[in-house]
């Protein structure tokens, strides 16, 4: 095949992106090369709103055909929590004739050398944001998110994931160099010299477990890391959440066919109902490194099982805000509002778990009861969401039928502060939107912590009344340790609990956000700049992103001949 896309021509086209992107993840500073705001888009290549949405429309009803070899069938059967059938098709693989044909590419692509694989992943990524449009109508209608939410969290910040793990991928393959001349002097003899050369190699296929909430900002970390260090990567995404992931392996598998590579580098790996093929292909001998977010149950038998690869888990944890003080009363009440409303609590960053001392709390507007703050909570994110259009556009709709249980079986758990209330959407009447519910529960029963202590995924939230700051911090502690965190936030003007509170997020490995009242959220984080996880929690084994990430996914492997 004759190359349409020269290395050279990529170099000088996306050199100077990564280049940014390694001086992004250096300094931590701010940076995105891909724009939030939907009218920045239509320019240069790049699908418009209007085009966009007819993009999407164009796929409903039909075939994703991805030339894969081995496909020995045809599934689908995504419903929008929207309530729309998406009718869309996809190819359905025999393992035993794919696997192989994704191997026989890898040879070229690991010769290729860091670089022009870094410029390859940048092409596919450029490609996709040019088309973030039509994807953020596919993540809203596999994911639930709200549109603004899907554009932005499912377009450009997923971009920008992607794009981080390719910066990372490639710092550590040309942390060593390629080559070394080696002189050991021995005295009066001639010296001993060998010439060394130093090849970055893949560990084999990769294999990404997409996820039902964020198909695209969780699958692009692991899809780009792994085909950035040279593997093939099999992608196989959850069966209600398809088309983005789908979208994605398309884009990937034209770009490498035009850079000259094999295009069976990506492949695409769908299930029909039921078939569960995750545990299947999670033990081929070929899938050296799997990429998993979801259940803690499915991620604890990949790490038990998957024993021939390299797993990469995020799973589930209790997140926790303390609130023990505050400046800024109105302000955290607002902050803690939209952070347990947002995509209705169904983020693994969203708060579940409220600690606030039974006695009250200090504030800038004097000392608030425990019940007066549960209180203020619940009437802040009511008031947020009192407006149903405006509601719609932060809650987005309920995923699947088991949250949906979560939430109503929540209300039977303890005094309900909050009660989650049904809200229409006119332009979708499928949809299935509810407010959170906020239950309070005391910390000192242990019926009550047989609640709080378990993840309840989805718009549910615990005040838990604490007897005091340092039981707080040592719930927080124990919280951590045993169930795992994504995030933990604090609210405290007191220096000690901040340092108590700062401690125990170090020793525990919890990444913590202290103090905010603005335009920031404890579930949000910025590439570049903010680790997503930490890996040193029970919530996940790894961190998006950072070496350790990148660096196993590849082995350098060195060849010595006498100089």
């Amino acid at each position: 095949m004759t190359a349409e896309l020269t290395a050279h021509e990529l170099i000088a086209k996306h050199r100077p992106t990564l280049d940014q992107a390694l001086e992004a993840i250096r300094t931590r500073a701010y940076w995105s090369p891909h724009p939030e705001h939907p009218k920045a888009y239509g320019e240069h290549g790049s699908l418009d709103a209007a085009a966009g949405k007819a993009a999407f429309d164009a796929l409903l009803g039909t075939r994703v055909d991805l030339g894969q070899p081995g496909t020995d069938d045809w599934t689908g059967g995504e419903v929008s929590p929207y309530g729309i059938e998406l009718g869309v098709t996809y190819p359905h693989a025999d393992v035993d004739t794919l696997l192989p044909a994704m191997r026989a590419g890898q040879r070229a692509w690991r010769d290729a050398g860091a670089e022009a694989r870094a410029v390859v992943c940048l092409e596919i990524l450029k490609r996709i944001s040019d088309r973030t449009h039509e994807f953020a109508h596919a993540v809203m209608h596999t994911s639930g998110q709200a549109f603004m939410m899907a554009f932005q969290a499912g377009g450009p910040h997923a971009q920008d994931r992607g794009l981080e793990a390719v910066a990372y991928a490639y710092a550590e393959q040309v942390r060593t160099p390629g080559t070394a001349e080696w002189t050991k002097p021995q005295g009066k003899r001639d010296p001993l010299a060998l010439t060394k050369t130093f090849t970055p190699v893949p560990r084999g296929i990769a294999l990404v477990i997409g996820c039902n909430t964020f198909p695209t900002w969780n699958g692009y970390p692991g899809l780009f890391a792994s085909l950035a260090t040279g593997n093939a990567v099999l992608v196989k995404p959850h069966p209600r959440a398809v088309l983005p992931l789908a979208l994605t392996v398309q884009v990937a598998r034209q770009v490498l066919a035009e850079a000259g590579f094999d295009q069976n580098l990506v492949a695409l790996a769908t299930e029909r109902p039921g078939e569960g093929i995750a545990k299947t292909l999670a033990t081929q001998p070929e899938i050296r490194i799997i990429d998993y977010t979801g259940s803690t149950a499915f991620g604890d038998w990949l790490e038990a099982n998957a024993r021939q690869a390299q797993v990469y888990t995020e799973k589930a944890g209790v997140n926790t805000v303390l609130v023990e003080s505050t400046g800024d009363y109105k302000g955290m009440l607002s902050n803690l509002a939209f952070s347990l409303s947002l995509y209705s609590g169904q983020m693994c960053t969203t708060p579940q778990n409220l600690l606030i001392p039974r006695d009250g709390i200090r504030t800038d507007e004097g000392p608030k009861t425990y019940d007066e703050v549960v209180a203020d909570i619940a009437r802040a994110v009511d008031g947020l969401l009192g407006d149903d259009a405006r509601a719609n556009a932060l809650l987005g709709a309920i995923v699947n039928p088991d949250v949906k249980a979560r939430l109503e079986a929540a209300a039977g758990l303890g005094e309900v502060a909050l009660a989650s209330r049904e809200i229409a959407n006119p332009e979708f009447p499928g949809a299935v939107v509810r407010t959170p519910v906020i239950v309070k529960l005391d910390g000192a029963k242990p019926d009550a912590e047989a609640a709080y202590m378990s993840e309840c995924f989805g718009p549910v939230s615990f005040a838990v009344a604490v007897d005091s700051a340092a039981d707080a911090v040592e719930l927080l502690r124990r919280t951590v340790r045993d169930k795992g965190a994504m995030t933990v936030g604090a609210y405290t003007v007191d220096a000690d609990v901040e340092r108590a509170v700062e401690e125990v997020c170090l020793e525990e490995a919890a990444q913590l956000s202290l103090n905010l009242v603005g335009g920031v959220y404890v579930n949000q984080t910025a590439a570049f700049s903010d680790f997503h996880g930490s890996g040193g929690n029970p919530a996940a084994n790894a961190a998006l992103c950072d070496g350790a990430f990148v660096a196993n996914r590849f082995r350098v492997i060195e060849v010595r001949r006498e100089a």
